[in-house]
């Protein structure tokens, strides 16, 4: 990205403070009667789009928590860490304290963790392991069977109960 000159610097700055074109052209420094057109040519101009995008993305990573932060805040929720401070107005003036969330606030946000990571994923990935080794037996038992083609008197069967199961 070329460099901003600094009156193009400061009318991006302006802009992205007011969302007033013109204003902020003649906040940074652009004299004439046409400051509406100077502002228009300004914001079509590739570099200070980009500068104008860059800033604004950047306001926008501080401001917006990302899924991290959340969880993280839910944890530090449903384990009593956090603590909220509460005003309660008293006979003797307001008294200051700080309260750990109650019962119903911790089970909120557990809830809300486990909506992220549901259990029946585990139990989903534990049927799927337990199908596999199933299948595995049964290809090798008729791998046997084959190569023994009847030579053995002994004969092994596999009932696939698994998928009959009760849910």
């Amino acid at each position: 990205m070329a460099k901003l000159t600094e009156k193009q610097k400061r009318f991006a700055d302006y802009y992205i403070e007011s969302g007033n074109a013109t204003e902020s052209a003649k906040r940074a420094g652009y004299k004439g009667k046409n400051l509406n057109r100077i502002a228009s040519e300004n914001l079509s101009k590739l570099d200070i789009k980009q500068y104008i995008d860059e800033q604004l993305e950047k306001l926008a990573d501080k401001r917006i928590m990302k899924a991290q932060e959340a969880l993280e805040l839910l944890t530090s929720i449903a384990r009593g860490e956090l603590k909220e401070e509460l005003y309660i107005p008293t006979d003797e003036g307001i008294k200051h304290i700080w309260k750990i969330p109650d019962i119903k606030d911790r089970q909120r946000a557990v809830d809300s963790l486990l909506k992220r990571y549901p259990m029946h994923k585990h139990d989903q990935l534990q049927d799927e392991l337990l199908q596999a080794q199933i299948d595995k037996i049964k290809a090798e038992t008729v791998k046997i069977n084959k190569e023994d083609n009847d030579n053995s008197p002994i004969s092994i069967q596999i009932v696939d109960s698994w998928n009959d199961r009760d849910e």
